[in-house]
């Protein structure tokens, strides 16, 4: 639909509000159209166009951003500190960086990937342009080769925090972002990569999540297969895509010397033995084949200590972050297309090896059962603060009436309390 003001003149060179062919008044950026004879729209439109900017609502936040309220607040803390404390058990150790530096040390390295997801602004002290922290993970990295480049390798950090990005997804509209992960550095092997799998099943267990399915991927073979081959241009685009849709028949059409093999490949994602089985037999470059080895090391290293472990392998999956160089893995639960955590391996700094894991605690709890909070107990005023102290050792939370209540049940109900305290003991409220 085109939109004029009803006199034809061009939108908002008038100082009018704009309308449409039909001489409806429409606001830019709204949906919103007032109807009524032209001039008295346009007054009513301007007039409500300048109340709404004078009294925006307080309660409006940006796209991607979000409040959270009780008691999802306190559970998702609850959640991340029950993954931080599995994390403390196998090791890691808990670093914070800060959510912004200096934009040069933040883009450097594997940094550079999320480049695009990053908040920029100027430093008022020194003009030097900062970021805000779109990945948690180039953050460590920094810290690794630089305050702790002198400390005993491998070495194993963990972290918790927000993280603000430029933009969400589809599947992930949030554009600040809670992350909780840890980071094996200084150590190439496939132990280290199966590390980052089973620590990261038992902290979801933590969280009550079992039924979970670790999806392997190897990043970096299938550009490396097409760069083997030579296919380039648009050739290469109209193939990644088809591979990224997962469409056999395009890979078929645009595949070129590959379409056999990586059509192969393409049907081979799933359980884990039959996709490396058919890694195994596929007719790889010395590249690929050496990462179709490594990657069946790693499956082996998971099997031998959690046997029961589901493990998918999806050979041409190749989206994630940019600085992954190795072994993957995505995290998935059942009946839910989002992803509950993402990592693999990376180099850290300059030359040294690494591999990660981080754990997306906003999806974890869309996913895990329902946590429960602690139950509310109403106290009223007066009462011995041991009583109250005896309950919260107990489990309880304790909320303290302020000034004398006539109606303790009532009151109790108001703050949303399920218990008042009498007699020393958490009674239940009345149904």
């Amino acid at each position: 639909m085109v939109w004029t003001h009803a006199d034809g003149a061009t939108p908002g060179h008038d100082g009018c509000a704009p309308t449409n062919s039909d001489g409806n008044v429409f606001l830019p950026g709204r949906r919103t159209m007032y109807y009524g004879s032209p001039s008295r729209r346009r007054i009513e439109a301007a007039k409500n166009h300048l109340m709404s900017e004078d009294m925006p609502n307080p309660a409006l936040l940006p796209a991607g951003l979000c409040d959270l309220l009780p008691p999802d607040a306190e559970t998702e803390a609850s959640a991340v500190e029950a993954i931080m404390e599995v994390f403390a058990s196998y090791g890691y150790q808990r670093v914070k960086p800060p959510l912004l530096e200096f934009e040069t040390s933040l883009l450097s390295g594997s940094g550079a990937a999320v480049a695009d997801q990053t908040f920029r602004l100027m430093d008022p002290d020194s003009q030097r342009m900062m970021g805000l922290r779109a990945d948690t993970t180039p953050q460590v990295a920094r810290i690794a080769t630089t305050r702790l480049a002198g400390a005993p390798r491998p070495l194993r950090l963990s972290y918790a925090g927000q993280c603000l990005r430029v933009r969400g997804t589809q599947l992930a509209p949030d554009r600040q972002v809670a992350q909780a992960g840890i980071e094996l550095i200084g150590c190439d092997l496939p132990e280290a990569d199966a590390e980052i799998v089973l620590v990261g099943a038992e902290a979801l267990s933590a969280v009550g999540l079992t039924r979970v399915s670790f999806d392997l991927t190897l990043p970096m073979l299938v550009p490396g297969l097409l760069d083997n081959a030579g296919i380039a241009g648009p050739a290469r685009t109209a193939l990644t895509r088809a591979l990224d849709r997962k469409d056999a028949a395009a890979v078929a059409r645009h595949g070129g010397p590959l379409a056999g093999l990586l059509g192969e490949l393409l049907l081979a994602a799933g359980p884990a033995d039959r996709a490396l089985a058919t890694l195994g037999a596929a007719k790889l470059p010395p590249p690929g084949a050496a990462l179709a080895e490594r990657l069946a090391a790693a499956a082996t290293a998971i099997r031998a200590r959690a046997p029961g472990l589901r493990l998918t392998v999806d050979p041409v999956e190749f989206r994630g972050y940019q600085y992954e160089t190795g072994v993957s893995v995505t995290i998935y639960a059942p009946g839910r297309h989002e992803e509950l955590g993402w990592g693999g391996r990376y180099v850290c700094g300059e030359t040294e090896p690494a591999t990660g894991l981080t754990l997306y605690p906003d999806a974890l709890l869309r996913a895990a059962p329902k946590r429960e909070a602690k139950p509310r107990v109403f106290v009223p005023d007066g009462v011995d603060p041991a009583q109250a102290a005896a309950l919260r050792a107990r489990g309880f939370a304790t909320v303290a009436g302020l000034g004398v209540t006539t109606d303790q049940v009532a009151e109790a109900r108001r703050l949303g309390c399920a218990f008042v305290l009498q007699d020393a003991e958490a009674v239940a409220l009345p149904s």
